[in-house]
């Protein structure tokens, strides 16, 4: 099993710049999703820090471990590199006051032809569309998430809350920062959903869902997507990253990296 990938990153309607970072490589089956936070424009220096790190050194692991490394050993590979993004992008802050409070949420992804590796901090999240039902694989670090986990708010309500996107994790904030990484089995036409809040808090999941089960090219339904958030309102900006495994092999060589900015 062979997975196509799609990455596409868009400012939004009310923001002018965009602080979200894309990237994904067929070739190491690596993808990763940054959205940055923090004022003159260090939000945007710290995503892009974060993707440049993660799919330079993690892409050299996959590539140095050959195929199939042992489950732990790759957990531990993307903790340690997730890591030490983190470190570095509080250093970078630490050490330019321009630079101060910057941070960035993120999530990766691993695809094998046996198994899915997932890490994650914030709030960006991932999704898998399997038998027309949309998973939610990741659970936000948030404030929001942590009321709802304690039964102080409702779904109904956290989808109209004020307070979305108030994070208890971000690279970046902290020396250290805790990592969810978890695993799981892929099957074949599984299409993973990779995104930015700019995108699951203008969209619920029942829109998800009827854009991504659809009979259209990969491409097609990240544009989708894209489109509908903005139509929504667009009020953050919004990154999407589909991943589709399929049975037949398709390799195309090539590193595909996005980065867009206002």
């Amino acid at each position: 099993m062979s997975y196509e990938f799609v990455c596409l990153t868009d400012p939004g309607r009310v923001r002018t710049n965009n602080e979200d970072c894309v990237a994904a490589s067929e070739t190491h089956g690596l993808a990763v999703l940054a959205d940055g936070m923090g004022g003159y424009n260090a939000g945007e220096i710290a995503s892009a820090m974060a993707v440049s790190f993660i799919t330079t050194e993690l892409g050299q692991w996959l590539l140095d471990a050959g195929k199939h490394p042992v489950s732990q050993a790759l957990m531990r590979a993307i903790e340690a590199t997730v890591g030490q993004a983190n470190l570095s992008i509080y250093n970078a802050a630490v050490a330019n006051a321009q630079f101060s409070g910057m941070g960035t949420t993120i999530v990766v992804g691993v695809f094998e032809p046996s198994r899915v590796t997932l890490a994650h901090v914030g709030d960006s999240r991932c999704y898998v569309l399997r038998d027309h039902r949309l998973i939610q694989l990741t659970r936000d670090h948030s404030l929001l998430q942590e009321q709802l986990d304690a039964g102080l708010i409702t779904p109904e309500l956290a989808r109209i809350a004020a307070h979305k996107n108030l994070v208890t994790r971000a690279l970046g904030v902290d020396a250290g920062v805790a990592i969810d990484v978890q695993e799981y089995p892929p099957r074949e036409g599984d299409v993973y959903l990779m995104c930015s809040d700019g995108l699951s808090d203008m969209l619920d999941d029942e829109t998800l869902l009827a854009l991504l089960d659809v009979p259209l090219p990969l491409a097609e339904r990240a544009q989708a997507l894209v489109r509908a958030a903005n139509s929504a309102g667009g009020r953050d900006n919004i990154s999407v990253i589909l991943a589709q495994a399929k049975a037949k092999s398709v390799h195309l060589g090539f590193f595909t990296r996005v980065l867009r900015k206002n």
